[in-house]
């Protein structure tokens, strides 16, 4: 084989294992465990000192990855800047300098333990008094140095130089078929959109659909296939009901952002890693009822909301009774309403409808037939589909929370939407999940320029924190932070004229406080 020849594959070789690195070890495996949770692999709590007085806490609390960060680079806080792990800066034959100018000898696998037991540096100096102290079983040790070996080339699955691979769960079947249908199209239509624009960073995106079915197992076992088998970087507006609150552990579980406006559908996931664009029913609810008591006399009651006997929807239910009578509203009472059933819940002055637009024409149908005409309250991504079968009796007395309306669409945002509608075949239908799932691509697509080409999943959690005034050209100013992963939590309150169904904003967009 001639020296040409040997020379290129060496290359082609090299520069395959620097995209496909190898599968960690058992040993490397539970080393980035340690690492990012502070946990043992032999399941024996860890504890660390602290400070000049050795206070001592458990890892679990401050694990390495806090300061270091998941990649190990360092991210400064307070003053501090913990210096960059990668193996082949600590274990350079040229030694080390820290901050302050003070030289010390390249790290070795017993001086690494050292410095990281004992909080000095190869050359015996003392680290900073801000790193905790670990103690450590030799196995831990093992595990840990074996994994900082392997810490600059643990790259998160789904991203690669030149694709960036996407993951949503969409019903083909059930309930929300038609939704997922919509939800899939402006997906697809924003992937193409970003792609033929030369990707993100030179990145193409690459988008994988799978059918969760309609129960929790097939789900369960869906999320799992698109986590292990697929290996994306994120999930992107899925529609899995049947996941409820599993959702947020096992994401966190795996380390995968996910952004979609979930809590459209009733449940709320309250997780770092999940970023929502739209409020969620529970603050439309809370934007409904803080408009009804300031301006419709409606506090003394009584007032009913009626909800399907459902977990999500019964949770909203449970929490905007809260609200309203820690809000001075007088005899709230909840019930659990089936439209096709027999009882009518009557001799309410206002009622909160929690559940399908069918239903909640049939109610208003029901109530006007027995004389009664209170005011209704429901969220507009619920009920709007079907209002032109609401009783006319009941015009200016329907009230809706939208989280944008037209007025909120700026001339970019319009014309986006359009063209991606005309090109992906859509209509106006499910308009509030079109744009959903339209914002959390620009979200995604503006977290991953944000974050930058060396990319990585921490990167683009910390991207959509630092997002503020956020602008899609079809909502309000979206904006997040650390503690705050809804971009909008309010609603827009709209009332109906039902003879000519025609819509009037009485309360523009306003945040509301929503807490019980």
């Amino acid at each position: 084989m001639n020296t040409a020849l040997v020379l290129g594959l060496l290359l082609f070789g090299g520069l395959s294992l620097s995209v496909q690195a190898l599968p960690l070890s058992l040993s490397e495996s539970a080393g980035k465990r340690l690492y990012r949770e502070g946990v043992s692999a032999s399941g024996e709590p860890i504890m660390a000192r602290v400070g000049a007085s050795n206070m001592v806490l458990p890892a679990t609390s401050l694990p390495c990855a806090n300061c270091h960060g998941e990649d190990g680079l360092g991210r400064p806080e307070g003053g501090v800047r913990p210096p960059d792990l990668s193996w082949s800066r600590l274990a350079s034959s040229h030694g080390q300098q820290h901050i302050n100018g003070r030289s010390y000898p390249a790290y070795s696998d017993s001086t690494l333990a050292r410095a990281v037991q004992e909080g000095r540096d190869p050359g015996n100096n003392r680290l900073d008094p801000s790193m905790p102290r670990f103690v450590l079983s030799m196995n831990d040790q093992r595990n840990l140095t074996a994994y900082l070996k392997r810490l600059a080339e643990d790259r998160d699955p789904g991203l690669t130089p030149d694709s960036l691979h996407l993951g949503t769960l969409l019903p083909g079947t059930g309930p929300l078929s038609d939704e997922s249908v919509t939800v899939a199209a402006v997906l697809k239509g924003c992937v193409t959109r970003i792609n033929e624009a030369g990707g993100i960073h030179g990145r193409q995106l690459r988008l994988t659909i799978l059918d969760p079915g309609t129960d929790r197992a097939s789900a369960e076992k869906a999320l799992d296939r698109l986590i292990d088998e697929e290996q994306v970087f994120a999930l992107i507006a899925p529609l899995a009901p049947a996941l409820d609150m599993d959702l947020a552990v096992r994401l966190e579980r795996a380390g995968i952002p996910l952004i979609g406006p979930l809590s459209l559908q009733g449940t709320p996931h309250a997780s770092p890693q999940i970023f929502e664009p739209l409020p969620g029913l529970r603050e439309q609810l809370i934007a409904l009822a803080d408009y009804a008591g300031a301006s419709l006399r409606v506090l003394q009651g009584p007032t009913l909301i009626a909800y399907p006997d459902e977990s999500g929807q019964r949770l909203a239910a449970q929490e905007l009774g809260q609200y309203l009578q820690g809000h001075a509203w007088q005899k709230v009472r909840l019930q659990a309403y089936d439209p096709s059933g027999e009882d009518l819940p009557l001799g309410s002055r206002s009622v909160f409808y929690l559940g399908t637009s069918s239903g909640f024409s049939r109610l208003a149908e029901r109530l006007q037939t027995a004389g009664q005409v209170p005011y209704l309250f429901a969220t507009s991504n619920q009920v709007a589909g079907n209002l032109t079968q609401v009783p006319s009796g009941f015009s200016r007395r329907v009230f809706l929370a939208y989280p944008f309306v037209p007025s909120d669409w700026t001339q970019a945002g319009r014309l986006a939407l359009t063209q991606l509608r005309e090109h992906q075949g859509l209509g106006g239908q499910h308009a509030i999940l079109q744009v959903g799932a339209f914002s959390s691509m620009m979200l995604l697509s503006e977290g991953m320029k944000q974050a930058g080409r060396d990319a990585s999943r921490e990167k683009l959690v910390s991207a959509l924190e630092g997002l503020h005034d956020f602008d899609t050209g079809l909502t309000p100013l979206m904006s997040f932070g650390p503690g705050r992963r809804l971009g909008l939590s309010g609603a827009h309150i709209v009332t109906v004229d039902l003879p000519d169904q025609r819509f009037y904003l009485v309360a523009p967009y306003k945040p509301v406080v929503a807490t019980p």
